[in-house]
């Protein structure tokens, strides 16, 4: 049996790719390689570029490679994107997960790991925020990933799937090993972006909005490790295999949060460099604060965060940086 991993050439699908590939596990990776690099993709795991939503393309991969588990990570991501253009976020994240949905259900595929995000919360009422909080997306990037979960609980009720959705909150770092990292060019992660500038590939760090109702009027978030949001794929993978009639949905995060001051100042703190900030307003479709309430994937799995520390963090995606660098890119 092997694992197909959609966008397994992007950020956080190159990192699920070599956790799953450490663990043992056969995986072949879909990606259409828009916005993913086929380098990224680790040699002991099989590429096929294509879209998603190529259904007859998708179906003769799960067949021919005897595909038990799909782990779905390919998407567009970037919030105030999917304000001003919503219909792309429909297609791309609603529109294409229709179609892998319909392929995997065609070809019996028995388990489905779903990428998504705290951004189908809206604006909690409460920090931290569980996962049978109200789900209120204030942008079309949430709502889209709402759909999709949607149409998974829909679906795994009528046929013989199982899923978990994971809601993903602020993913930063890169693999420690630097066997992959976030390459994007254009990147909006602030991790990201701040330590482009520590490495002299931007001039300052956009601050968007000072006025919001926390400690010091900065939004709050709750940063994961991206190669310990890999590793709960991995271990919600063995939770729908041992269950195959339930199905999940678990925040992903650590349960505390950092303003985007904080956050910068880290920066600065790792790199030994003073990062010019430059604050600007709100940008639409941001909420004040967003923190995970962990509980419920600690209790139902054996993942347990193992680089739960902002400034290892920076210096993780600060190191990738620089061998981006090296590489040219």
């Amino acid at each position: 049996m092997a694992v197909m991993v959609t966008g397994g050439a992007g950020y956080i699908g190159s990192h699920a790719v070599l956790a799953l590939l450490d663990a043992g596990a056969d995986v072949v990776v879909v990606d259409n390689l828009v916005t993913g690099f086929d380098w990224a993709v680790d040699e002991r795991a099989t590429l096929i570029e294509c879209d998603v939503s190529d259904e007859g393309r998708v179906r003769a991969a799960i067949r021919g490679h005897d595909v038990d588990a799909i782990l779905h990570f390919a998407g567009s991501v970037v919030v105030p994107e999917s304000v001003g253009d919503p219909l792309k976020y429909y297609r791309n994240n609603t529109a294409a997960s229709r179609s892998l949905i319909e392929s995997a259900v065609a070809e019996s595929v028995k388990h489905f790991i779903f990428s998504s995000t705290a951004a189908t919360y809206g604006t909690p009422d409460k920090v931290p925020v569980a996962e049978g909080d109200p789900t209120v997306p204030i942008n079309p990037y949430g709502m889209s990933k709402l759909m999709t979960e949607t149409m998974l609980r829909d679906v795994a009720a009528a046929h013989p799937i199982n899923y978990a959705a994971l809601r993903y909150f602020n993913v930063a770092g890169a693999d420690p090993q630097g066997r992959t990292g976030q390459s994007t060019a254009g990147a909006t992660h602030l991790i990201k972006v701040a330590v482009e500038a520590a490495t002299g590939k931007r001039d300052s760090v956009a601050v968007f909005g000072t006025d919001f109702a926390t400690t010091d009027g900065t939004g709050v978030r709750d940063y994961i490790h991206v190669s310990d949001l890999a590793a709960a794929h991995v271990a919600a993978l063995a939770l729908l295999r041992s269950e195959p009639v339930r199905s999940h949905t678990l925040n992903c995060g650590y349960g505390r949060g950092f303003s985007v001051n904080q956050v910068l100042d880290a920066v600065d703190r790792v790199t030994n460099v003073t990062i010019a900030r430059r604050y600007e307003g709100r940008r639409a479709g941001d909420p004040a604060e967003l923190i995970a309430d962990n509980r419920a994937i600690l209790a139902a799995t054996d993942w347990r965060p193992e680089r739960d520390d902002l400034d290892l963090i920076v210096r993780d995606a600060l190191a990738w940086e620089r061998a981006l660098a090296e590489r040219g890119v």
